[in-house]
């Protein structure tokens, strides 16, 4: 997925419907990225996996590595 992906205008978080972000951490594969919520979904062979139950919490620590690596 690109960052000027029309998709990504369109995706919303399944639990408060606000927009997502796209991020590619660092020697991991790209996700959706919640910041609101903490969450982050994978994106699986270029799929986003938005079910509630495929977000993962992530830590105080990795929010502030998802946030720095969010595509503007």
């Amino acid at each position: 997925m690109k960052p000027d992906d029309p998709l990504l205008r369109i995706l919303a978080c399944p639990l408060d419907k606000g927009p997502l972000h796209l991020v590619v951490p660092e020697g991991a594969a790209e996700v959706l990225y919640n910041p609101r919520l903490h969450r982050r979904y994978p994106i699986v062979d270029g799929i986003p996996q938005l079910l509630p139950a495929s977000g993962e919490q992530v830590s105080d620590d990795e929010h502030e590595e998802l946030l720095k690596r969010m595509a503007p």
